[in-house]
């Protein structure tokens, strides 16, 4: 696998896996909310947003996270498998107050420039109702992938999908 996507509900640790699954397999890690926020939180221009998710997709090797689903056409029509993060609103609005908490001010890596972490109320609803009002659309999406597609419902199996990435014969 040279060209992985990761998706799934903000907080159920899409950048944190990309990470892990780059440094495993050798391959440039791309943050979709690096490509779309501009600093101040302003956001890309749409046709600039998918040109350039179009050029990375492009690339050789990557691991992409993020959704983004109206630039999913060229991200998957590349990849070479899938995984979704299929965490459930409690974990994630948890994992995203305690990143607030702890990061406020600061720029996260996997965050664009100029963008620092913030208490916003309006993105804990989002995260919050996210499955609730996306969960059926990205999973569909998911499985129409034809390639090698892989859908983790919880913390225990990422690590063991991310474990098997280590040995060369299952992945």
């Amino acid at each position: 696998m040279r060209r992985i996507v990761v998706m799934g509900p903000p907080g159920s640790g899409k950048s944190t896996l990309a990470r892990r699954v780059g440094a495993r397999l050798g391959l440039p890690v791309f943050h979709l909310d690096q490509v779309y926020w501009r600093p101040g939180w302003v956001e890309a221009p749409p046709d600039e947003f998918r040109a350039e998710v179009a050029r990375i997709a492009a690339l050789p090797e990557w691991v992409i996270d993020g959704n983004y689903i109206d630039t999913i056409g060229p991200r998957f029509a590349a990849a070479d498998a899938v995984i979704y993060l299929d965490i459930g609103p409690i974990l994630s609005v948890a994992r995203i107050l305690r990143r607030s908490l702890f990061s406020f001010g600061q720029v996260r890596r996997d965050m664009a420039q100029g963008c620092p972490e913030q208490f916003d109320p309006g993105f804990i609803t989002f995260a919050w109702t996210f499955n609730r009002l996306r969960q059926k659309r990205n999973l569909t999406l998911v499985h129409s992938f034809p390639g090698p597609r892989t859908v983790v419902r919880s913390v225990a199996a990422a690590e063991r999908w991310l474990a098997n990435l280590a040995c060369p014969n299952l992945a």
